[in-house]
């Protein structure tokens, strides 16, 4: 039989009533029938009892403590609350105690209530408040409260007030306990149980005013009993329709109370349900009870959400640091491997199923140390403990270097994780090293370099300040190495340097280029210092990438006198290449006269108009004529190289048929190569076209090249004149199987006025690379296989204005 809220009063004072009718019974003993009614009342007094027992057993299955004021402790004009009833699970009463003051009160409740009620908590609207407060608010005008409380140690409490009748209830649950784990606790397990020991004629109202769900169920597994909590969170009404209906929580909550039933045992499950048309997290707990079972449940929903949260950052933080580079590898307060990364595993290539197993710190580093991975130890079992003993003392970072045997350097960091436990950070820094020692060398070498500059080199950064100078700069401005060593500022080091050169504009603007950040200013600037010791500096600014500027000083005042001085020689070359020139044009033209009154008599005589002639005269006429043709043809080309150099010849451009020029070319001294019995042939490859030149110049080219082979080759030999198109180019070039040139003497074969066998003037060969420059192209002589010389000329097949006048335009780029 079920009993409802309206029985309650009655129960409660069963007690009493029981005390009143065993006195009753013995009076009336003497009667028969007053032993039928002693009978009666006694029998209703067991069954309160068992009601009694099973209620307690209810209250004793809560996870918290729960404390009750009697009518009498309400008054609002008592100075002081009266110390309430205590009741609930002893478990959850020794953990209460377990940070509590002994020292307050003997009494437990006075000492959790001491200890609690001042505590930062905070109310279900999330202002902060305290239990004291509230707890005087339920007192003056039964104002209900829920609250969780921040206790010692980052422990979690919920505590609500109800009223209950007459009385006044607290219930105060530990949410983050899950059994007793400190010795203290369990010390006063047995301190909780006596006092839970009092009058349980309160329990059954007390949870009927409790803020959780609780229900009894029958050894059947029906509901028998549930108190108004339930019946909101079931949505059932009223407490006959939740029987009639028989409406669970959720089919797992009879199945574990049918459970708990069979096997005897408490059960403790944790799982989602709908409530109130909202899903929420549940904890259900079911205990036995004489002929049924007990059962409360907990929304512990932000708990779990929590929970949730917790492990979703844990596996964020985990994924994170699976791709981090660096090893990384955490153990918990057991010491044993709680997470690693990859980069851990890959570092020490250690087998995967030896990480699964969670080996213990001191494991993991037996292993190291017997694949020698480890840094060589003279004492390992010293430096083992050594490593171990971070996990009792370590404050905040310890960082060292480990060099090991295959030639890494770790770095090794280690610090305490925050769950407990230890986190250890491996960094191979091996090419780092590499790299720290290679940069120191290129510093040292860098400031090496610059000491033994002959040029001064300063560098200023952006703000303005000397970074950077070498010996250079201090001797040549005359500065104390003391003083630059500071880093002093550029107006402190310039005022050094204002009695060498004066003019502060040039100062200033070497200042903009290194303090302005505009891209006008960091540009690359050259000058000019004349100093007051007479000496001349040039100067460079030129900004760097990281922001700073370098300045760079040159002494050039001998290369300026150098300078000088060669200009006053070039100048009096030129004045006397004029002089030679003119004087050759004159002398040419003087000599021109009377050559030519030579060589008409001679041509005269040669004619025999005038008379016969013997033969000793014929010859004579003949060598005149000879040595006329000679010389008018020498003076013809010291006027051509005369007018050349002045810059004075121009090209008479035109279609030229080059095949048809070199037969004629050779055709003109076969008959002279007849006499010397010397084989003079032409050798086109391919069609040459026609190609844009000065056709007389490139007869005299042919006609110099091939009396330059003559002179050098002995009867019977040969002379070959070739010639091929290539692209826009034709080449044209004169061979001969001669005695050739030595090599000392083709390098200066172009040169004016240089004979190679000092037979002739030296003309011929210097008028052929100028006639080839002034059509744009090149000249070259190279020695033959077997004896002889090769000049070969290249010709563009278009000839332009520009390669006319190229020459010109070279000396007149040339600075005087």
């Amino acid at each position: 039989m079920a009993i409802t809220a309206d029985q309650v009063p009655l129960i409660m004072s069963a007690g009493a009533t029981a005390l009143g009718l065993a006195a009753l019974l013995w009076a009336l003993r003497v009667s028969d029938g007053a032993r039928g009614a002693a009978r009666k009342y006694k029998d209703r007094s067991s069954d309160l009892e068992t009601l009694l027992a099973e209620h307690r057993s209810i209250l004793g299955a809560h996870p918290g403590v729960i404390l009750v004021w009697q009518g009498d402790a309400l008054e609002p004009d008592s100075e002081e609350m009266t110390p309430p009833e205590l009741y609930g699970s002893p478990v959850a009463l020794a953990g209460l105690l377990s940070f509590t003051d002994d020292a307050i009160s003997p009494d437990p409740a006075v000492r959790i209530i001491e200890g609690l009620a001042d505590l930062e908590a905070r109310d279900s609207s999330g202002q902060d408040t305290t239990l004291r407060i509230r707890m005087r608010e339920l007192r003056d005008t039964g104002q209900a409260f829920s609250l969780t409380i921040i206790g010692p140690s980052g422990r979690f409490l919920e505590a609500d007030g109800r009223t209950a009748g007459a009385r006044a209830v607290v219930w105060v649950t530990d949410t983050t306990i899950k059994g007793l784990e400190e010795s203290s606790a369990r010390g006063k397990l047995e301190e909780a149980r006596q006092v839970i020991a009092r009058d349980p004629t309160a329990f059954l109202d007390m949870l009927g005013k409790a803020p959780f769900p609780a229900w009894r169920v029958s050894g059947m597994g029906k509901l028998q009993w549930v108190n108004p909590s339930y019946i909101e969170a079931v949505d059932g009404v009223n407490l006959d329709r939740v029987l009639d209906r028989q409406l669970m929580l959720d089919q797992a909550s009879a199945d574990q109370a049918r459970k708990t039933i069979s096997d005897g045992a408490d059960i403790d499950e944790t799982r989602h349900m709908i409530i109130n048309g909202e899903r929420r997290a549940m904890r259900v707990l079911t205990f036995p009870l004489s002929g049924g079972a007990g059962a409360m449940a907990f929304d512990v929903t932000a708990q779990e959400n929590a929970r949730e949260e917790l492990n979703r950052h844990v596996r964020a933080h985990d994924e994170t640091l699976n791709h981090v580079a660096d090893a990384v590898a955490i153990f918990g307060a057991d010491r044993k491997l709680t997470f690693y990364n990859k980069a851990f595993r890959d570092m020490w290539d250690l087998d995967e199923s030896f990480l699964l197993d969670r080996p213990n710190h001191g494991q993991l580093l037996d292993r190291l140390r017997e694949r020698r991975k480890l840094p060589a130890r003279t004492n390992y079992a010293e430096w083992r403990a050594e490593e171990l003993s971070y996990y009792l003392d370590i404050d905040g970072v310890k960082e060292d270097t480990w060099s090991l045997p295959d030639d890494r350097t770790l770095s090794v960091t280690r610090q305490r994780h925050p769950m407990g436990g230890l986190l250890l950070l491996f960094k191979d820094i091996t090419g780092e090293l590499d790299l720290k020692t290679k940069f120191n060398a290129i510093v040292k070498t860098q400031a090496s370099t610059l000491d033994n500059l002959h040029e001064a080199v300063v560098v200023f950064g952006g703000d303005g300040r000397l970074k950077l100078f070498n010996k250079a700069f201090e001797h040549l401005w005359s500065l104390d190495h003391d003083t630059l060593k500071d880093h002093p500022d550029y107006s402190a080091v310039i005022e050094d340097c204002v009695p060498l050169f004066h003019d502060l504009d040039v100062w200033d603007a070497i200042k903009r280029h290194i303090t302005d950040p505009s891209a006008r200013a960091r540009q690359s600037t050259t000058g000019e210092m004349r100093r007051s010791d007479g000496s001349i500096l040039t100067y460079l600014t030129h900004p760097l990438p990281d922001g700073n500027t370098l300045i760079a000083f040159a002494d050039v005042t001998a290369t300026r006198r150098v300078e000088s001085a060669l200009r006053d020689r070039a100048e009096a070359f030129e004045a006397a290449d004029r002089l030679k020139t003119e004087f050759v044009r004159n002398v040419s033209y003087q000599l021109r006269s009377p050559l030519t009154v030579i060589f008409g008599y001679a041509e005269l005589l040669e004619t025999k108009r005038n008379g016969d002639l013997t033969e000793r005269q014929s010859d004579y006429v003949s060598a005149i004529l000879s040595a006329s043709d000679h010389l008018s043809k020498l003076i013809e080309n010291i006027l051509d190289l005369a007018m050349i150099e002045a810059g004075r010849m121009d090209l008479d451009v035109k279609d030229v048929d080059l095949a048809h020029v070199i037969d004629e070319s050779v055709e003109m001294v076969v008959s002279k190569a007849e006499d010397t019995q010397i084989n003079v042939r032409a050798d086109i490859i391919g069609d040459l076209g026609v190609i844009r030149a000065d056709e007389r110049r490139i007869k005299q080219i042919l006609f110099n090249l091939i009396s330059n082979s003559l002179r050098f080759t002995e009867s019977g030999g040969e002379i070959v004149v070739a010639s091929q198109r290539v692209g826009d180019m034709v080449t044209l070039s004169v061979r001969d199987n001669g005695r050739g040139l030595e090599a000392d003497k083709r390098a200066t074969s172009f040169d004016s006025f240089v004979s190679g066998d000092q037979r002739g003037a030296g003309l011929g060969l210097a008028l052929v690379k100028h006639f080839v420059d002034l059509h744009g192209g090149i000249v070259g002589m190279k020695p033959v296989d077997g004896g002889g010389l090769e000049v070969t000329c290249w010709l563009p097949v278009k000839v332009t204005k520009s390669a006319q006048n190229q020459e010109l335009l070279l000396t007149e780029s040339v600075p005087a």
